[in-house]
């Protein structure tokens, strides 16, 4: 009751010998107590704080604590708002310690005042240019930039490719060839060039690829490979589906299970690794598709034909 500001300790307000003025809150005569209040006689500053602060407006204040999920900052005695984590750049804050520490004057923009919640939402990167707006006119679609490999995960990697800004280079887009695992193909703190695939500003998302660097292998496949035609190939997977054979660098066919189950009845053990010859039945460049079979081609080396 002696402000309507954070107090941690009554020496920050009152000192012995303070003559103060203060109102009358509870008087308990069975205990022979008297609460007083200080703050009671001051006007509540959460009373005006929509007309005073309205959405939009720039104010400076002072950090006086900084927690994991963002940091306090004090506009007036007894007037804080949170600059959440989310809000203090465009680009990812690991935490908010990397933006804000305590006692520092900082200018932020209010985001919402509410005197019933008695909250007061504040933002640092809404003073800031927005880099995301420069990036998608600074790298349109098509251009080549380079970059060093920041993280490898699962799904694929993340280049940096400008100060704060990382583009992704999913795993469908890293090569022609099928790719298991992005680390097969890239090493943390590589160079890379990459193509831009898309620039989004409002999910901020920066995509990229290295396959359209590669020749596509795809094109002009329907007329390399017609149906009927004999190519020798490397067996690359095996599924319960049938086995993935690679005819020529990215370019991956499916000899049915059925006609695996043809080889195997002819004492042929296919292996992923071994080399194997093929007959193409279709080739779908659309949906990216070859159809193989082992029918009338030799399994193995030395197997005959039959």
């Amino acid at each position: 009751d002696m402000s309507w500001g954070k107090v941690t300790n009554p020496s920050q307000i009152v000192k012995l010998g303070d003559r103060v003025k203060v109102k009358v809150l509870k008087y308990d005569q069975a205990a022979n107590k008297i609460s007083l209040g200080m703050k009671q006689v001051m006007p509540d500053p959460w009373a005006s704080v929509k007309e005073k602060y309205p959405a939009g407006v720039k104010v400076e204040g002072r950090v006086t604590s900084v927690a994991e999920y963002g940091a306090f900052v004090e506009l007036e005695p007894g007037l804080e708002g949170l600059v959440h984590i989310s809000e203090m750049s465009w680009t990812k804050v690991k935490h908010p310690s990397q933006k804000f520490k305590s006692g520092d004057r900082v200018t932020v923009m209010v985001l919402d005042a509410d005197p019933q919640t008695r909250r007061i939402s504040l933002g640092l990167k809404q003073i800031e240019a927005n880099p995301w707006d420069e990036l998608a006119e600074k790298y349109p679609k098509g251009t080549v930039v380079k970059g060093v490999v920041k993280n490898i995960t699962d799904f694929g990697v993340f280049v940096g490719i400008t100060e704060g800004v990382d583009g992704l280079i999913h795993i469908s887009d890293i090569s022609w060839k099928k790719v298991k695992h992005p680390s097969e193909v890239f090493t943390k703190g590589q160079e890379v060039s990459a193509t831009v695939l898309n620039v989004d500003r409002n999910s901020q998302r920066f995509s990229l690829s290295t396959k359209i660097l590669e020749k596509n292998p795809w094109a002009g496949a329907a007329e390399r490979y017609k149906p009927g035609m004999t190519v020798k190939g490397r067996v690359t997977g095996l599924a319960d589906f049938g086995a993935f054979v690679e005819i020529e660098e990215g370019l991956e066919g499916l000899v049915h299970v059925s006609e695996l189950n043809r080889a195997k009845k002819k004492g042929v053990d296919i292996k992923v690794g071994a080399p194997i010859e093929v007959e193409v039945l279709n080739v779908n460049t659309d949906d990216k598709k070859i159809g193989l079979s082992i029918r009338s081609s030799v399994v193995a080396e030395g197997e005959p034909k039959e």
